[in-house]
């Protein structure tokens, strides 16, 4: 039984912008006694971003749909995830993380028809922008860049610790000629999480939180899946409510699970070690700092704690955790990698425990 819509936001920006971070920032400062919902969409097939987010407490509910765009098919890989997200956890507020390749405004369009009209309150969809991008034309001429600031209530450019006052002007001379008239806030956000500053999110709360999304006004209602309302108050009954069981991951005899998939000309590479394996931290940093993909995340047992990696634009940032059942380690490159080759590395890096 649902007694009022749940408050969604989405969160939305181009891959390596600090999404996932900035939900980690939001968590830290949620309302005590408050349950939080966060459905993640990777574009890879491992699944990082959850396990980075799962150890923000037993108040918030993380669901992962791997590998791909969460708003194809018409939206319903979105449908499916989010009553199977509701049905768990009953959020009071539910947040929504696309991958950055994704088309965030299927999700919103999705999510404000049919039976979801009673279900979710669609509200200030926000967007993460590194203001240095401005100066690549590739992100100019990408029609999912542009989206994903035409549906924002709220640009947030980050990363201004590495970016100037004149790529904001940049940003917003930009903005004005796409007619888009999304306030920006320029923010730090590994600073802000890293001082638990909450100053960006009480000013969220004060203005955005509550706030209506824009886009929603736009989109015409019609119903979706010949679902059929049942009255204000009550959730209808959707064939994906049950959650299924949790994927068992098949590991070989190594104790290595891989995985890789190729997307709208993007290819990527995963693998997770069972926890018997462990890393040299030191020689793990080396061998990420000497790589040029794309993108490389990875949450990972190493001789020094569990280290999480984040590599993109030559930018390496790390992070420790408390604790990890095994390690994962996920590669976006705009050209096909050999997975042979990748792993010997990796396993160079390594030996296995014997426990």
């Amino acid at each position: 039984m649902i007694l009022k819509p749940i408050p969604t936001h989405v969160v939305t920006g181009f891959l390596g912008v600090g999404k996932t971070s900035f939900i980690q920032y939001l968590l830290a400062h949620k309302p005590v006694g408050e349950i939080w919902a966060v459905l993640v969409n990777e574009f890879g097939e491992i699944g990082i971003d959850g396990e980075l987010l799962r150890g923000e407490g037993g108040d918030v509910a993380i669901k992962e749909v791997a590998g791909g765009c969460l708003c194809c098919a018409a939206g319903v890989p979105t449908q499916v995830a989010v009553n199977q997200l509701i049905a768990k956890a009953k959020p009071d507020r539910l947040f929504i993380e696309p991958t950055g390749l994704g088309h965030p405004k299927a999700i919103v369009e999705t999510l404000s028809q049919g039976h979801f009209q009673q279900v979710l309150s669609m509200r200030a969809s926000l967007c993460l922008v590194d203001p240095r991008k401005l100066n690549d034309p590739r992100y100019l001429e990408s029609e999912l860049f542009t989206q994903q600031l035409h549906i924002a209530d709220l640009i947030l450019a980050n990363k201004m610790d590495l970016a100037s006052d004149d790529d904001v002007k940049r940003l917003e001379a930009y903005l004005t000629q796409q007619a888009i008239k999304a306030e920006v806030m320029p923010v730090q956000v590994s600073k802000l999480l890293l001082e638990n500053d909450a100053a960006l999110y009480q000013s969220l709360n004060l203005h955005y939180f509550e706030r209506p999304t824009a886009w929603r006004a736009q989109i015409p209602a019609r119903q979706t899946l010949g679902s059929t309302l049942t009255g204000a108050l009550q959730r209808p009954t959707l064939p994906f409510d049950e959650a299924p069981e949790a994927q068992t991951l098949q590991f070989d005899e190594q104790g290595i699970y891989r995985a890789s998939n190729q997307h709208e000309g993007r290819y990527t590479l995963g693998w997770v070690f069972d926890y018997r394996y462990e890393f040299d931290f030191e020689a793990l940093l080396a061998w990420v700092k000497q790589q040029g993909y794309l993108r490389l995340k990875a949450v990972m047992i190493t001789d020094e704690g569990i280290a999480a990696l984040n590599f993109v634009d030559g930018q390496l940032s790390v992070q420790e955790l408390d604790d990890s059942l095994d390690s994962r380690l996920e590669i976006i490159a705009s050209e096909s990698l050999s997975q042979t080759e990748v792993e010997m590395a990796l396993l160079s890096l390594s030996k296995r425990l014997s426990i």
